[in-house]
């Protein structure tokens, strides 16, 4: 278990250069693009589509799946490590698959989140500063010590609340519905 755990974070690590590199450049898809497709339906010169950037889910997972696959396959042909004769190789190589899409989907979160916080750097200190000046304010307010005068009421006695009160029929006459 410890070296599955230990493959799965490399793998996201790769997924993660994986996802990094075809953001830079993506030659490699542009020309797999050129040999399958006629010029008619060939990527546009601005277009930066790769195997795994800018893909949906299953498309970047068959594209990963099947690397690894042949990988697998060359490895089992031609050295003398057995790979899928086992529970233990088939459990790693699903391992790799997994944490390879992960790390490509934790990668787009950072890219995106670090665009995002480039365009809104501006915003960003400009609502920063003015928080720390209302806090400031609502510091000041709090520690300096001005007196205010409490204003007390002196308490009304009943003989004063019951002539301050209105009957109904009063209150009706005012608003204009009865004469």
């Amino acid at each position: 278990m410890g070296i599955e755990l230990v493959i799965f974070i490399a793998s996201i690590l790769f997924g993660i250069l994986l996802f990094w590199r075809e953001s830079n450049s993506n030659k490699t898809y542009r020309f797999v693009n050129k040999l399958v497709n006629s010029k008619e339906l060939q990527m546009k010169p601005g277009e930066k589509k790769g195997f795994i950037y800018k893909q949906s889910f299953l498309p970047r997972l068959v594209f990963i799946t099947f690397s690894f696959l042949f990988i697998a396959v060359i490895i089992q042909f031609v050295t003398p490590v057995e790979i899928f004769t086992s529970f233990d190789g088939i459990s790693v190589f699903c391992s790799i698959v997994v944490g390879t899409v992960l790390g490509t989907y934790l990668a787009n979160f950072v890219l995106k989140s670090g665009k995002i916080v480039d365009e809104k750097s501006e915003s960003l200190t400009d609502l920063v500063s003015g928080t720390i000046e209302k806090g400031k304010e609502l510091l000041d307010d709090m520690t300096t010590k001005d007196e205010v005068e409490d204003v007390i009421e002196e308490p009304k006695t009943p003989e004063q609340t019951i002539q301050e009160k209105k009957s109904a029929r009063e209150r009706l006459k005012d608003k204009g519905y009865l004469k």
